[in-house]
């Protein structure tokens, strides 16, 4: 038998299916560039909350990832696409072991 979910462990369900939820939205409305935009606000809406908590290193962090994004971008149209392949394997497996589960 299996125990009743904390009220911190409903919280978290609860914000996960509301993610999956607008997700979905998203992509209906606007397909992968809604998906995009999306993940871009609840970011944006993250890294404010980080910064009013006293963690500005966000920005810094936001910014590498940035950077790195682009440059991974400019090597796979130079014809090397084997950055932008470990980074979508690498994120893949981030994603599934850590992340919100779909």
């Amino acid at each position: 038998m299996t125990r009743p979910l904390s009220s911190a462990e409903r919280s978290i369900q609860g914000r996960n299916s509301w993610l999956q939820d607008e997700e979905r939205k998203a992509i209906e409305s606007r397909g992968e560039i809604g998906r995009m935009e999306f993940w871009l606000r609840v970011t944006r809406s993250v890294i404010t909350k980080e910064i009013k908590a006293g963690r500005g290193d966000v920005i810094a962090a936001f910014t590498l990832v940035c950077r790195l994004f682009k440059l991974v971008l400019e090597k796979r149209r130079a014809g090397d696409p084997r950055l932008f392949d470990h980074l979508m394997q690498y994120a893949d497996t981030v994603l599934k072991q850590h992340g919100p589960h779909h």
